[in-house]
């Protein structure tokens, strides 16, 4: 990396609040999916958005969006590229895209320094956004944790499915351990209603409630919508091809409230 690492003890705040982080405590629960949609969402509502796919190793945002990028993380990783140089451009033009590698184990085990100095020429990169989302891997993991350390907001996506709520409970925990003070929000994903998604929230909020002593807030509920299945076989953003749907309208809620924070 040609970039030197932000000092630990002076983060940018004002940069920090312009990354959303995306994550989950398990894999399926449509975290990818979501971070893509809501990046969208911000870019069609103006605000010039970066959507980082930081889960290095088994990246596929690229591959949701049929996109082909001629530059990725791995160049960057490798010393060839920068991160301005590896960015690359949504099909619709309306948020830009760092790409991971699908595959690439060896961006999966960077050693620590190096993660840092990524995660902090990240936060330089955010300073010419008005919103990055950053795309995690699921877990909990050193990876995972070092990335969300930029973020000045995390999304934790979960479903009702216990496992979710499980694991989605085991990173708040975690997170909560290492950064007492970070801006965590849930996203119930895939909910049957409205109020299938608020009782999913509660169950976790209180959790969260009686052995943390922390309340996250609900961010938004995307309800299950068969569209969001048809829009990924086809390899194209969901409000692209189904901008009148149910979870269109639900993530665009989600974007709403964040940009009104800026």
């Amino acid at each position: 990396m040609a970039l030197r690492p932000i000092p630990e003890d002076r983060p940018d705040p004002a940069v920090r609040r312009k990354i959303t982080a995306v994550a989950s405590g398990k894999g399926g629960v449509g975290k990818t999916w979501f971070a893509i949609t809501l990046s969208q969402a911000l870019g069609q509502a103006g605000a010039r958005t970066l959507l980082f796919d930081g889960d290095l190793g088994l990246a596929n945002v690229d591959i949701q969006l049929g996109l082909m990028p001629e530059q990725d993380l791995a160049g960057v990783i490798a010393g060839k590229l920068t991160l301005p140089q590896a960015i690359s451009h949504s099909p619709d033009g309306h948020f830009d895209i760092l790409a991971g590698r699908s595959g690439a184990g060896n961006l999966a085990m960077l050693p620590t320094q190096r993660l840092v100095t990524l995660r902090d020429s990240l936060m330089r990169l955010a300073g010419k956004y008005d919103r990055v989302v950053l795309d995690l891997s699921a877990g909990v993991d050193r990876t995972v944790q070092t990335l969300a350390a930029a973020a000045g907001t995390i999304l934790v996506v979960t479903t009702d499915e216990p496992t979710s709520l499980t694991d989605a409970y085991a990173f708040i925990k975690l997170t909560v351990a290492d950064h007492p003070d970070a801006d965590l929000r849930i996203v119930v994903n895939m909910a049957d209603s409205s109020n299938s998604g608020r009782e999913t929230y509660d169950t976790l909020h209180k959790a969260c409630h009686n052995f943390l002593g922390k309340e996250p807030p609900l961010a938004g509920i995307v309800r299950r919508d068969n569209k969001v299945r048809e829009s990924i076989r086809h390899q194209m953003a969901l409000l692209t091809r189904h901008p009148t749907s149910d979870a269109a309208h639900d993530v665009e809620a989600v974007a709403e409230r964040l940009k009104r924070e800026a």
